[in-house]
């Protein structure tokens, strides 16, 4: 799967023209880490080489809050670009208002029904139609461990979390920092949600995360889980506020930490230092999630646009985008697995591999969930509630379980009405 390769085989498609060939896209995004930016470039290269500029707008800020600022406020004046990476409920969001471009023609053309995952084709509907392309499929509950520091102490990577607070203490008597983690809002989200997911199960989990039932929300089993959230606490670096993502990525490469619990966007980062996935950096599920998978998916929309010109350079983005060839380049680098079905991943590391067994065992045993965290189960008003929670009690050293309980349930509750 090669760029050279690509290049002949688009041109045999039949949307390609001479117009559009010579037109230039803009494209807003927040791929500004190491391995997130590699993968723009890939997404810019294929571009480029079909004849067309490439005009990026890339935000740096982990989770896209800053990028979506600006989106806001470009779209507002009237000056939003040709294509942006939205996706969960921000893609929503945006296609109520009617600011996207309607996919469904060009869908129906390329037969997305057929070679789309089900649980894809809804993520880039709204109201039955399609308004985005899906470029990745991420998985969320990871659990990434620096093999060599837990060899030096003879330890075992935990598999339930129970076993994870063990090694921790033993980690942390070592002079290791057991957990990297900064005090974004996404991030320790993420950590909550693998926690609920690992020790609540998938279904407690839809019950509290899609559902919203306020019962399970201010339940005993809540409780237990806050009470194990805010145990890690005493596992994390002392200076963990501000805290990058992927600097914690890069305290687990060096060693001064022995674990990360986040999406497989690590790898994108482990591979631009040159960093083996599955080797020398462990993937595994996040405790207590083996067979379950909490998917997040990148995707690109296309903002409505009135130049005929502009409107055919979209299309040609989307058709790119959904080539087997450009699915293998970019989430080769990104660190996530192509949206295609039927793909072969021979060539992929040993996590995307595995991560590609996982969706499907998840599929077959109703074990696949929307990441609440990355935006994928609710309403970025909810997702923000539940973070403001989250971090408020987590932060807190004398957080009280039974109290953030009854707060997340408040503030869903607000933040639905």
């Amino acid at each position: 799967m090669t760029l050279r390769s690509y290049l002949v085989s688009s041109l045999m498609l039949s949307l390609v023209s001479v117009s559009a060939m010579a037109s230039s896209v803009e494209v807003l995004h927040w791929w500004t880490a190491g391995g997130e930016a590699k993968a723009a470039g890939v997404l810019r290269s294929y571009w480029q080489a079909l004849g067309n500029e490439w005009q990026d707008s890339a935000i740096s800020g982990g989770g896209g809050k800053s990028a979506m600022t600006v989106l806001k406020s470009r779209a507002l004046s009237g000056t939003p670009p040709e294509a942006a990476h939205l996706k969960g409920s921000e893609l929503q969001e945006w296609a109520a208002l009617g600011f996207l471009r309607n996919l469904d023609n060009v869908a129906q053309q390329n037969g997305w029904e057929q070679v789309l995952p089900e649980f894809v084709q809804h993520s880039v509907q709204s109201k039955g139609h399609y308004v985005a392309v899906p470029i990745g499929i991420h998985r969320v509950n990871w659990l990434w461990v620096n093999p060599k520091v837990f060899q030096r102490l003879q330890l075992t990577p935990p598999a339930t979390w129970s076993e994870l607070l063990v090694v921790a203490k033993k980690l942390k008597q070592a002079g290791i920092t057991p957990l990297a983690i900064g005090d974004d809002q996404w991030q320790l989200a993420i950590l909550f949600e693998a926690i609920v997911l690992g020790e609540g199960g998938s279904d407690f989990y839809r019950r509290a995360f899609i559902q919203l039932d306020q019962t399970a929300l201010q339940s005993d089993t809540m409780q237990h889980l806050l009470e194990l959230f805010h145990q890690l606490r005493e596992y994390i670096a002392d200076d963990y506020g501000g805290t990058n993502w992927n600097q914690a990525t890069h305290m687990l490469i060096e060693g001064s930490a022995a674990m990360q619990l986040m999406g497989d966007w690590v790898k994108g980062e482990l591979t631009a230092a040159n960093v083996v996935p599955g080797k020398d950096i462990l993937c595994l599920p996040a405790p207590g999630t083996d067979g379950k998978f909490s998917y997040n998916l990148d995707s690109i929309a296309m903002f409505d646009v009135q130049s005929q010109q502009k409107q055919q350079a979209q299309l040609q983005l989307v058709n790119m985008i959904m080539t087997s060839d450009f699915q293998h380049a970019f989430n080769r680098v990104k660190g996530s697995i192509p949206v295609l079905n039927n793909q072969t991943l021979t060539d992929f590391d040993q996590c995307a591999q595995h991560s590609a067994q996982q969706l499907q065992q998840a599929i077959k045993q109703q074990e696949l969930v929307p990441s609440m965290a990355e935006g994928m189960a609710n309403s970025s008003y909810v997702r923000q509630a539940i973070g403001d929670v989250l971090a408020g009690y987590f932060n807190n050293p004398d957080g009280d379980a039974k109290r953030a309980a009854r707060q997340l349930a408040r503030a869903v509750l607000s933040a639905q009405r």
